[in-house]
């Protein structure tokens, strides 16, 4: 199969047009512009729709209404953007409409900057949004796995009735990178005969709504939402390791940062260290249970958790994975600092040294 070099921020847009996405709405933010600039372009020529909204706001409360409609609807932005998308993805859970929303984030808080960072996995993994509600997400390390989880989203999406988030980084979105067009495995999806697109033949119209007026009746229906997020937990939790069978410092990191530790561990490999990667490609549903196995193997003597935030944020799951088994240490930069494999190592032997 032949590579083509695409730009991650293209990339993504190609991929969401392969998955049938119908519509797009989103907004320009540095560093995902690349995404509504290429839909802006190709989606007509598809016959499919694309709106620049007026704003981030707006665009989320379109993607709401066509997935009501029964539309393949997406959105994409980069961290501020996607605070202001809460709301609606909030509202979005609440209907049970599936949509997929890519964030390529930046560093904050607020406007902060537009170099790649991690700080909202809170956002992302608790929900940035009122109500008690989950959104499957999605970490790709580099701009084939971006592709292949953002085809892979809808189908997701669709499954579940639920929003997908794809958490990437400016970094992803910004860097250019061989991929393979390859088919993506499609699931068995049920017809959306909820959608608000007419009677068709129906004595009722369907309606599309969150609000409960009954406490009784919306207590209900919050179980029945944690009932299928229980089953997203069982069905799609993902993971990757790499170099965890004999490995006595066990690392932990997610997107680039995870693929940045690759070369670390080469480096620590031929100083004589047994280091390992346990990398989380579904941050919610975290992978808590295999983590918790591999922590509690004889040979890992400690757990170092890298990321692209001030003090961790992952490392709060990784915490309730490991419950205690093991030393926990951290290395991190925030504001767009990306950690140096040098920093890695050195962290490294620091953790080991602490845990004997």
């Amino acid at each position: 199969m032949e590579k083509e070099l695409w730009k991650g921020n293209e990339a993504i847009a190609e991929a969401a047009i392969r998955a049938g996405c119908d519509c797009f709405f989103g907004y320009p933010i540095t560093p995902q512009s690349e995404v509504p600039e290429y839909m802006s372009l190709h989606m007509p020529q598809h016959g499919k729709v694309f709106v620049q909204s007026e704003s981030e706001v707006a665009a989320i409360n379109m993607v709401y209404g066509a997935a009501g409609s029964g539309m393949r609807a997406m959105t994409s932005s980069s961290s501020p953007g996607v605070s202001l998308k809460q709301e609606g993805i909030t509202y979005l859970a609440g209907a049970e409409l599936p949509a997929v929303i890519v964030n390529c984030m930046r560093g904050g808080p607020g406007l902060g900057t537009i170099q790649p960072a991690q700080g909202d996995y809170f956002q992302a993994t608790r929900g940035g949004g009122n109500g008690d509600y989950r959104t499957l997400v999605l970490a790709p390390y580099n701009v084939q796995e971006a592709v292949d989880f953002v085809q892979e989203a809808f189908d997701i999406a669709d499954q579940y009735r639920n929003p997908v988030l794809v958490l990437a980084d400016g970094m992803i979105g910004q860097m250019m990178e061989p991929i393979e067009w390859h088919e993506v495995p499609k699931r068995k999806l049920a017809p959306k005969d909820w959608a608000a697109g007419g009677r068709k033949g129906r004595a009722e119209h369907n309606i599309i709504n969150s609000l409960y007026m009954v406490p009784e009746e919306c207590d209900e229906f919050n179980q029945h939402l944690a009932a299928k997020y229980v089953q997203m937990a069982q069905n799609e939790v993902r993971w990757d390791t790499q170099q965890t069978d004999d490995c006595e410092l066990l690392i932990t990191a997610y997107g680039t940062t995870g693929r940045m530790v690759l070369t670390a561990l080469d480096e620590l490999r031929k100083a004589g260290v047994k280091a390992g990667l346990f990398r989380p490609i579904t941050l919610w549903p975290f992978p808590e249970k295999p983590l918790h196995e591999l922590a509690g193997k004889e040979h890992v003597k400690a757990i170092l958790d890298i990321e692209m935030s001030a003090d961790g944020q992952m490392i709060d799951d990784v915490r309730l994975g490991v419950e205690g088994q093991k030393p926990i240490s951290y290395l991190g930069h925030s504001g767009g600092v990306i950690p140096t494999v040098e920093e890695m190592v050195e962290a490294a032997h620091k953790a080991l040294k602490e845990a004997k």
